[in-house]
């Protein structure tokens, strides 16, 4: 296994942007074109890119697609979605049109037995989305903070199936103040599945570290900020990550 560099793309509008802690008034724009952005990160030589329906998530429905569907058939890069993941046919509809993996969030909280059938049929081509404040886990754009734990979902779904976990530290999400190690490393210690690190990056030593977790099944790390604000580029991680 390979530690795998995920450049992110947060989508709204039309536009690439990024939140700070998932806070919708906060937001920057860094680019007019998902697909131009998509392909910059897929010729700097990312296997995978990291896409993000910010619509979507708030909206409860697909909003940002035709930007994913266009980079999933046109680039030379796996990609993975989440936001405004609600139905089997917002699953079908992805990855019938290219998309490698979707990331299923509010509703693994929402509708759990949804979510585990989905598991189930679909297999390592659903991640599930936890994303944490306090170790609780937060849906719906984050505008919501369950009462159920990441841990304890984490728990139930690796035991419906799931392989794949994108943990976000809502946190450190944007602040570009270090990733939640300890917790990453719990969510992984304790599901005995893949964990991808979201939130916080903002230096190749916080992918080093993240590296060293490698062993415990920490397979990757999702990366934003620190690359549209210029603190390394998608070939240095790269780089740093492959030595």
């Amino acid at each position: 296994m390979s530690f795998i560099i995920y450049p992110a793309i947060d989508m709204r509008g039309g536009k690439c942007v990024r939140l700070i802690q998932g806070d919708y008034g906060k937001e920057t724009v860094y680019g007019d074109s998902p697909f131009d952005m998509a392909e910059s990160f897929a010729q700097s030589g990312a296997d995978w890119i990291h896409m993000v329906d910010l619509d979507g998530a708030r909206d409860g429905k697909r909003v940002n697609d035709t930007y994913v569907i266009q980079a999933a058939q046109k680039l030379n890069a796996r990609v993975q979605i989440g936001g405004g993941i609600r139905t089997e046919a917002d699953i079908a509809h992805y990855l019938e049109n290219g998309v490698s993996r979707v990331i299923i969030g509010s509703v693994a909280v929402s509708n759990p037995e949804f979510a585990e059938e989905m598991v189930r049929k679909y297999g390592e081509k659903i991640a599930i989305g936890l994303d944490a404040k306090d170790g609780y886990v937060a849906t719906h754009g984050w505008i919501s903070t369950s009462e159920v734990k990441a841990i304890d979902l984490g728990k139930r779904f690796a035991a419906a199936g799931a392989e794949t976990f994108i943990f976000t530290d809502i946190a450190t999400d944007g602040m570009l103040s270090g990733p939640n190690v300890g917790a990453i490393k719990q969510l992984a210690e304790e599901t005995g599945k893949s964990v991808i690190a979201s939130g916080g990056v903002s230096k190749l030593d916080d992918l080093l570290a993240l590296k060293e977790l490698e062993t415990v099944g920490v397979s990757g790390s999702i990366v934003g900020k620190a690359i549209y604000e210029g603190r390394f580029t998608v070939k240095e991680a790269l780089k740093a990550v492959a030595e």
